[in-house]
């Protein structure tokens, strides 16, 4: 990659619409290993009762994240990625008024597919899963990258 990973996905994170409306931020990035968060925002919540932040918003920043480990592995130099498969187990809510934080790593690119593991957690609480994943992407690697790096200023 031709910029460090961090800013490379924090630009991946503004390029995508669905992202930006969540409000997910990079937390931490590394070559195949992304971290985002998810701000508690009342308009996720699934249960007006409790508050509880809807299942889809955490299936969006789980593949969101793990898309981000893909694009971010060394192998896939910064190509666009498509989620294949993306199995979810949802263990438990998150709690009301907190953050979600979402962590997924790329373990292995094969020459068609990627493949991450990722896991949410209420921000402070990383021993209590809320949903792990397992997933396959797309590897269409590329010479160029579909997201042009740009230095920060």
């Amino acid at each position: 990659m031709t910029t460090d990973a961090i800013t490379f996905m924090r630009q991946f994170v503004d390029y995508l619409p669905h992202a930006k409306a969540l409000g997910l931020s990079v937390a931490h990035a590394e070559p195949g290993i992304v971290s985002l968060t998810m701000p508690y925002a009342e308009r996720l919540i699934g249960d007006p009762d409790s508050g509880i932040i809807h299942g889809g918003a955490v299936s969006t920043l789980l593949d969101t994240c793990a898309g981000g480990a893909v694009v971010s592995h060394p192998k896939m130099n910064g190509a666009i990625t498509a989620t294949l498969d993306l199995r979810i187990d949802y263990m438990r809510p998150a709690v009301p008024q907190r953050a979600v934080v979402a962590r997924a790593e790329c373990y292995q690119v094969t020459r068609s597919v990627a493949f991450v593991r990722a896991t949410a957690w209420t921000e402070g609480d990383e021993d209590r899963p809320i949903a792990m994943a397992t997933g396959a992407f797309t590897a269409s690697r590329s010479a160029e990258p579909a997201i042009k790096p740009v230095a920060e200023g």
